[in-house]
């Protein structure tokens, strides 16, 4: 007689196994609060900058005023760390004149991406404001290792 032992998952198990599982792949998709369709990666950006209609995309700089003064992207606006009313009011007055179907870019450099203060705020205000072509630059390190250290274009001093 043959008898067919089958491991069995006790309720604890199973969901420890779902929750891995379920993290695997949030892992690999967008950061939270972001849609894949919301993000552009540095080196997908710079090609654009380098493009025809670069000058017809809005980019801010929602970071701190000392990365900015250091090096910038090329024709970015700096409207300072949107992590405060002051840098959130000084986004919607930069933003004001744009068509809602402009481009737009967003970055800061300031930190590591999923520390960053100031990349949701910025994001969600405009969202908010009714932007339809809005990107975050996913900077995953600072802008000097993810941006600078690669060769992309950038500009130097108050822009």
């Amino acid at each position: 007689m043959c008898t067919e032992v089958t491991p069995r998952l006790s309720r604890r198990g199973l969901m420890r196994t779902s929750l891995a599982a379920l993290t695997a792949v949030a892992a690999s998709a967008a950061p939270a609060g972001w849609n894949d369709a919301d993000l552009i990666l540095p080196a997908d950006f710079a090609k654009r900058l380098g493009g025809k209609d670069a000058k017809k995309i809005a980019i801010f700089h929602v970071g701190f005023g000392v990365l900015y003064r250091s090096k910038h992207i090329p024709n970015s606006v700096y409207v300072g760390p949107c992590n405060k009313p002051e840098g959130i009011e000084l986004l919607r007055k930069a933003a004001a004149g744009l068509s809602k179907d402009q481009d737009v870019v967003l970055y800061c450099g300031c930190c590591p991406w999923d520390h960053c203060p100031n990349m949701k705020p910025a994001f969600a205000e405009l969202k908010q404001l009714g932007f339809k072509r809005l990107k975050a630059l996913i900077i995953d390190t600072n802008f000097s290792a993810d941006w600078i250290q690669h060769g992309y274009p950038v500009e130097n001093g108050q822009g």
